[in-house]
Order: structure tokens, then sequence, then C-alpha cells
């Protein structure tokens, strides 16, 4: 069975090593995918002991014989909020070709995913111009 793509119930997001990006840990932007090897609890959608978040490496810990936790996890505390899809995954489920059964069959999601889109690709855009503004 692979894990390139997958759909995670738990926290309504595209799972698998074939789904680019970044790590939720807050103020961390390590570009990662969303495979095993980035899962907080080693295994879809956390296994036991996990919150089936995930993190670079930077954030995530092994410790006690436990698979790879996030610090969260390792205290017993409360997930991390999750971040949304990178702008290149939206982009990807917008476009490609692959994806248009999906489109078409989830016309509401669909719409949903192109708003989110235009607001990331705007609000990156504007970060772009800021950083030229402040440099000239």
């Amino acid at each position: 069975m692979s894990w390139s793509i997958g759909y995670d119930s738990d926290h309504d997001r595209d799972i698998g090593y074939g789904v680019p990006a970044v790590c939720d840990h807050p103020g961390c932007n390590n570009e990662i995918d969303r495979g095993l090897s980035h899962v907080c609890g080693g295994e879809p959608y956390g296994g036991e002991h996990g919150c089936g978040l995930f993190f670079c490496e930077e954030h995530l810990f092994f410790d006690d014989g436990l698979p790879q936790l996030c610090e969260r996890c390792c205290d017993g505390g409360e997930p991390f909020d999750k971040k949304p899809d990178s702008i290149e995954w939206m982009e990807w489920k917008l476009t490609h070709p692959s994806w248009r059964r999906w489109r078409e069959e989830n016309k509401e999601r669909h719409l949903i995913l192109r708003e989110e889109f235009c607001k990331a690709f705007a609000a990156r855009q504007a970060a772009i111009y800021s950083k030229k503004d402040s440099i000239q």
C-alpha cells in the first residue's frame, strides 16, 4: 500500500509523502511533506501516542521507546493548531488533470479551496512586494 496521497478525516486534510507542506509547529516554516516520516506518532493519524500533525526534524522527538512525537505530545499537552495547505498543494489540486474528478465531485470544497488559494497567494505576493519596498 502506498502512502503517496491519502486523506485524514480527523484533521480534514490530505496526507502522504506526495503532499508538500510546512511544519505544523507555530512559527516554523520548514518545508516538509505529510508522509509518515514527519507525522507525530509515526503512524497514520498519529497512532496511539501522537496527535497526527506533521513536523520537521527539529520539532519531532524520540523518548522512552515511543515513536516520534512533537513537544506537546511528549509533555501530554493539547495538540498545536494545524496549518493550512501549502500554496503549491492547493494549486496542484486546483489545476492538475489528475484532480479533475475530485473537483467535479466536490464542487463546494473546490470553491472553498479556490478562495483559500486566492487569499494565500495574495498574502504571499504582498509579503514579496513588502520586502522589495523595504530594500529600496
